[in-house]
């Protein structure tokens, strides 16, 4: 082990340094914060004993640079024992742990023992997480919910069959994900998924990217193109947020479930398609057809199998396990080394109402773990809403706070009830057709 011994008191520097360079070990000794930064500059460190009472640049100061920017030193703080308490704070902003003093040869050893042992295990992890790779997007459907497991075993089931899919729920429930699972579980898995989005595109420009084109179909046709459709062939089409296509489009979609048939535009040749169609949509399908606004033959053919994913409130025994399972995927994915998130921060996110759900829990601990400089998550890496504080100064006199943030607060609100989507609708006094699309809006 390499060891970096940082005190002021030349006789533990001197003792230590003898004592660990006699056990074997690569010891480098600095009477300051500064001397101790200077040799992490230039030399690869493993574990640091840091003395917290320096002269100049103290050591809880020096550990907030150390998880600034050298990330794989372990920090072992060394205290008086009236400075415990200290110490403790220390650990929360990512030391491995503390020494009071005095203390003996054996705790040092002991010290670095386990710090050993922790390396070992990490780099043990990291080599299994290399080669067993888990199923895509595993997190989002970590679940103890009896509502989310069954979800699950439909699709499962959906899979094995040729069935045409719908799959509903709110923005960021993972519809996206589910499809591309059942994709995965599927005769198909060695085709093609291919993701259509259907609310990236104006009418005419939809039309092409799904059926393709002819040269000179329309201005600035320069060439023919492949739709989506096509490039679907063997595997998966997913039509993405169908609720938004057109009603132009839906006959079109309409033929090509029906009987798998379609042209390009500015082509009258019926092509053929062979690939399994799943949908999603964030809308009330049901709804959108009493108001007109969706097609019922459509409607009913792509909801051959309708699998609904609850919305994250609807799961609070899966939050905190969702959480923790993101925080181990963002520590791999920015090479962090946070560990834990504190238990007020736990409450708080289990209370939360989660109105973007699991893919706001994600940016959300994501953006929480760029944010930590220690191994904890703590109230401070959080945004105000979770934590239910009141944002910001009193608004002034003369100041006027924009329409559309009136109704977002108003919206979130409501959301934050828990009530049925027909009832808040209600509440609102709007239908639900309508809070669907402003939930999009304000991505909620």
């Amino acid at each position: 082990m390499r060891v970096l011994v940082i005190d002021d008191d030349p006789r533990i520097l001197k003792t230590l340094e003898i004592m660990l360079t006699g056990d074997g070990h690569e010891v480098m000794a600095a009477p300051d914060a500064e001397s101790a930064l200077e040799i992490l500059e230039h030399r690869s460190v493993d574990v640091a004993f840091v003395d917290i009472q320096l002269p100049g640049i103290d050591g809880v100061a020096f550990l907030r640079k150390v998880r600034d920017q050298h990330r794989d030193v372990e920090a072992v703080m060394i205290t008086a024992y009236g400075t415990v308490d200290m110490a403790v704070e220390c650990m929360k902003e990512g030391a491995f742990d503390f020494l009071t003093k005095p203390f003996q040869p054996d705790q040092i050893r002991l010290k670095i023992r386990q710090v050993e042992k922790i390396r070992g295990l990490r780099a043990e992890v990291t080599d299994l997480r290399r080669r067993l790779v888990g199923p895509p997007g595993f997190p989002p459907f970590f679940t103890r919910t009896p509502a989310v497991l069954h979800v699950i075993e439909m699709a499962r089931t959906a899979a094995e069959t040729e069935a045409t899919v719908l799959v509903m729920g709110e923005s960021g429930t993972g519809k996206s994900l589910l499809a591309r699972h059942i994709h995965d579980w599927s005769q198909r898995r060695s085709g093609p998924f291919t993701v259509v989005d259907c609310t990236s595109f104006q009418e005419m420009l939809l039309e092409s990217e799904l059926f393709g084109h002819a040269r000179g179909a329309f201005t600035g046709a320069v060439s023919e193109k492949t739709g989506k459709v096509e490039t679907a062939q063997k595997g998966t089409l997913f039509l993405d947020e169908v609720g938004d296509v057109a009603p132009a489009i839906q006959g079109k979609l309409l033929r090509l479930v029906e009987e798998r048939t379609f042209e390009r535009l500015g082509d009258p040749a019926p092509r053929s398609m062979d690939a399994r169609i799943i949908a999603a949509t964030n809308h009330d399908l049901a709804q959108m057809v009493e108001e007109g606004e969706f097609r019922k033959d459509l409607y009913y053919r792509l909801s051959v199998v309708e699998i609904t994913l609850p919305a994250l409130r609807n799961r609070p025994a899966d939050i905190l396990p969702l959480a923790r399972a993101f925080l181990a995927e963002f520590n791999r994915a920015h090479d962090r080394k946070v560990e834990d998130i504190e238990e007020d921060v736990g409450r708080a996110l289990t209370r939360y109402a989660w109105p973007g759900n699991v893919r706001e829990l994600s940016h959300l601990i994501e953006r929480a773990v760029l944010a930590c400089p220690g191994r904890s998550l703590r109230r401070e890496h959080f945004p105000d809403r979770l934590l239910g504080r009141e944002g910001g100064p009193a608004e002034k006199e003369d100041e006027i706070t924009p329409l559309s943030i009136l109704e977002e607060n108003q919206l979130r609100k409501a959301l934050g009830l828990h009530l049925p989507l027909e009832e808040t609708a209600r509440r609102l006094g709007i239908n639900p057709s309508t809070l669907w699309r402003k939930r999009k809006k304000y991505n909620l």
